[in-house]
């Protein structure tokens, strides 16, 4: 497993303002467009292109094109969904699953109540969307869950990491596959309840508010 933190001043930036408590939802889902947009930069590095011929207004040409099949773009619900539109726009071409997990209060086990993917996935570079990686388990399950349907090159892109959730994942994943963990900070540690430290809070509640 590879994790890539992006060091970058406008990265920085942008999730100095979210964590502060009293950046309100607007704002706070406009950032975090903008800051997954910049993450999926760096996300995308290795995407699988392949050249093309073109003609110019000037002369024929060979560039770059994404190959067949298309990226799969998955949003883990509900926080996830505050990720899509900053992802797709710098990867409109992509297709677009969805994945329902909770995170279980009281064990901190991933429980899944929905999901919208195809069932095979093989040869499909997936890339996961969901705003914290804390005790690991929902990342894990969402990682499982494009495993058992063939992918076998997954990317996920968060805000934050807790080290304990890193470490999680990569006991659970090993080196059955290629996974990379995209992130913008990997902060100091979990607390009891399991959320991480510093951290933002919950992304989901300052996103769309509590429900």
């Amino acid at each position: 497993m590879r994790v890539l933190t992006v060091d970058h001043p406008l990265v920085a930036h942008k999730l100095t303002v979210l964590r502060e408590e009293s950046t309100p939802s607007p704002t706070f889902r406009q950032l975090t467009e903008e800051l997954v947009t910049l993450l999926a930069y760096e996300a995308t590095r290795e995407i699988s292109v392949e050249p093309v011929e073109v003609v110019t207004p000037v002369s024929p040409a060979t560039g770059t094109h994404l190959t067949s099949p298309r990226p799969m773009v998955v949003p883990i619900l509900r926080a996830g969904l505050g990720m899509l539109e900053g992802m797709t726009r710098l990867l409109p071409t992509a297709e677009v699953g969805f994945l329902g997990l909770v995170r279980n209060e009281e064990t901190l086990e991933a429980v899944t109540y929905a999901n919208r993917l195809p069932d095979d996935l093989s040869g499909r570079q997936c890339y996961v969307l969901d705003p914290m990686l804390a005790t690991g388990g929902t990342l894990i399950a969402a990682i499982e869950y494009l495993f058992d349907r063939g992918a076998r090159n997954v990317t996920c892109i968060t805000l934050l990491c807790a080290p304990e959730g890193l470490a999680k994942v990569e006991a659970a994943i090993g080196d059955r596959a290629d996974v990379t963990i995209v992130t913008a900070s990997i902060d100091e540690r979990l607390n009891e309840r399991g959320y991480i430290v510093p951290g933002l809070g919950d992304a989901g509640d300052r996103l769309y508010g509590v429900v």
